[in-house]
């Protein structure tokens, strides 16, 4: 085998340390950036928050220096590094503006700053239900078992382990020999408890112990839909309502009864407490936009970004350094030591301003772009908008703007968005006309949501209608539009 030497010439670009922590800091929604800066500040003693009581004499970080074990210490660099170490820039007299540098903008929202941040306090939905086991009298081996079925229930509520596994696991963790009889048995007190149809096995179980609920079981209308869940549950879900009609000589107002009877129930009994979790849960804006007598403001979320500066303490050691004639190799090494501090202090803080640079100036060219849409909150007003369009305004990368658009909210008089809302891609009319894909989108769900539901339209009759109105459409297209939207075929729209 010949060996040969040859010259390669490749173009590569590579991200620094510094651009990937901004990627990452940029892709850091405003309800998690305190954490982050938390993090920072406990990692780096010489970046501090200030406060307007903060006093640099309440501590001495000096005392990081104080062991008289040299060993202890392992210095980053070499004897040139610490022999030849210039600290001018961090002495000089006027540099103040290190010192108080503050992340204050004319874009931060002060009355949002003012406010403080809520929070909640949950309890899971398999904490509910071992709550609930103290209503039943079981000794401690029972109460293990029916703990373990507790444990196997998904978040949506259902028990989707095979018994056999249950028992496997019981004998194998637990120590307990138990019997595929047994664990059926406490399944079934377990699917007694609240909310409703927990510990099914599928939906048609779940349908059902909603509906035999004492309270339930007694309606003539419940007993039929017990009996379409039971006998005629393929029929139901595929919508072949007059067959079930016919097989159970019912009358189509007493049909449409029973059908209203199970479209009330919680498919999902485990969600009912999520939900109530939810509630308490929100959103916090990265924007606000506000209308201001036909001109809008754009403002940003300083809410959990407070003002950061270098830490006094560890600046005047370095002057205390630099005032004093004796230098050993141990003051050399705490001095290096707060040198990078300071440096990685400094960094972060640019870090955080960048990171409010880039976010005022990607919402702001959204903003202007969509201007209508923020005067009216018209939907059909939307341009068609992609990334790129943002990136080439800004002079930023695609990336960058994508990483903006795809974490963050902004707060209008509208409603609250994420800013991937916005974008879309376009569609021509009969004129040329380009136009947003979200406009057809809108127009689709109006058609739609004003349908017959007792003869919904078809994909086919939805695209000649949008065709109608002007915009050049294919039917497969209506059909992919309708799925975004999360809108079923017109056989399961039909109502009775």
């Amino acid at each position: 085998m010949a060996l040969s030497q040859g010259l390669q010439q490749k173009l590569l670009q590579k991200l620094s340390p510094q651009q990937i922590q901004l990627m990452k800091l940029l892709q850091i929604p405003t309800a998690n950036l305190e954490e982050r800066i938390k993090e920072e500040l406990e990692e780096n003693p010489a970046l501090e928050e200030f406060k307007e009581d903060l006093h640099s004499d309440s501590e001495n970080p000096v005392d990081e220096f104080d062991s008289s074990d040299d060993e202890d210490f392992e210095l980053d660099g070499s004897e040139e590094q610490y022999d030849n170490i210039d600290i001018s820039e961090y002495v000089s007299e006027g540099d103040d503006e290190i010192a108080d540098y503050k992340l204050r903008d004319d874009g931060y929202g002060e009355q949002e700053e003012r406010q403080t941040l809520p929070f909640k306090v949950e309890t899971s939905l398999h904490e509910n239900l071992v709550n609930q086991l103290g209503m039943l009298s079981l000794d401690e081996r029972q109460y293990t078992i029916a703990e373990q079925i507790i444990g196997s229930i998904d978040d949506d509520g259902y028990l989707r382990r095979e018994i056999t596994s249950i028992v496997n696991d019981l004998a194998f963790r637990q120590n307990i020999e138990t019997s595929e009889e047994e664990v059926e048995s406490l399944i079934q007190q377990v699917q007694q408890f609240d909310p409703a149809g927990i510990c099914a096995r599928d939906l048609r179980e779940c349908l059902l112990l909603q509906l035999q609920r004492p309270l339930e079981a007694s309606n003539e209308n419940v007993q039929n839909a017990i009996v379409i869940l039971k006998k005629y549950f393929d029929e139901f879900i595929k919508k072949h309502y007059e067959k079930i009609q016919r097989s159970l000589s019912i009358s189509e107002e007493q049909l449409k009864e029973a059908i209203q009877v199970i479209i009330r129930l919680n498919p999902k009994p485990g969600g009912a407490l999520e939900e109530v979790n939810k509630a308490a849960s929100y959103i916090i804006p990265d924007f606000f936009i506000t209308n201001q007598n036909g001109i809008l403001e754009l403002s940003l979320n300083s809410k959990n970004a407070p003002d950061l500066r270098i830490s006094e303490g560890y600046r005047d050691m370095l002057k205390e350094y630099d005032r004093g004639s004796k230098k050993d190799k141990r003051q050399k090494e705490a001095v290096l030591f707060i040198k990078q501090k300071i440096d990685s202090a400094k960094w972060f803080i640019d870090m955080i301003k960048q990171r409010q640079h880039t976010l005022y100036s990607t919402m702001h060219a959204i903003m202007t772009y969509q201007e209508e849409f923020f005067l009216t909150g018209d939907e059909t007003t939307l341009k068609p908008m992609i990334l790129k369009d943002i990136a080439e305004k800004i002079e930023l990368d695609i990336s960058t703007v994508s990483r903006v658009a795809n974490s963050k909210f902004v707060q209008t008089e509208f409603g609250t968005y994420r800013l991937k809302f916005f974008f879309s891609e376009s569609l021509s009319t009969d004129s040329g006309e380009e136009v947003s894909t979200r406009e057809v989108k809108k127009i689709l769900t109006d058609v739609i949501e004003a349908e017959d539901k007792t003869k919904p339209l078809s994909d086919e009759r939805l695209t000649e209608i949008l065709q109608e109105k002007g915009y050049n459409i294919a039917r497969r297209t209506v059909a992919k539009y309708r799925e975004q939207l999360n809108v079923p075929v017109a056989r399961l729209r039909k109502q009775l």
